[in-house]
């Protein structure tokens, strides 16, 4: 995940998903606006400071609050474990914020009439629900 627009005191920024861990929420290449400093609940789904990796920025579905931080798991299952499996806990200070919304690029060299970008619009932007069942399932296992 790359942070491509927050300056320093913003409330928003853009990110970009590179990788498959969240499918079908996100899909690579996939743009979210990121609430910064937002109310975290279990559900949702947040831009997070890899534990181990801090210079290394990633967004996982917050599953429940622990001792210590957040149990946080990707979406996709079939995906390689890069989630609290494989590091724990993530302490609050490193969950950075929220993700509102994703949209997918408008495609290059396509024509930016205003009924291509109202097309491109309804299709491609949506936003990012959180999954109130999340952290029920996992105590439920």
């Amino acid at each position: 995940m790359t942070d491509q627009g927050r300056e320093p005191g913003a409330l928003f920024g853009v990110a970009e998903v590179t990788g498959l861990s969240m499918v079908p929420a996100l899909r690579h290449r996939d743009q979210l606006l990121v609430h910064y400093g937002a109310r975290l609940r279990p559900g949702d789904v947040a831009v997070l400071r890899h534990p181990l990796q801090q210079d290394l920025m990633i967004v996982k579905r917050l599953v429940e609050r622990r001792d210590g931080g957040w149990w946080v798991l990707g979406d996709n299952s079939d995906a390689e474990v890069v989630d609290s499996r494989a590091f724990g806990v993530v302490p609050g200070e490193l969950v950075l914020g929220r993700v509102r919304a994703r949209y997918r690029p408008i495609r290059a060299g396509r024509q930016r009439s205003a009924g291509v970008l109202l097309s491109w619009l309804v299709s491609a932007v949506r936003p990012v629900l959180a999954e109130r069942s999340v952290s029920r399932r996992l105590r439920a296992r």
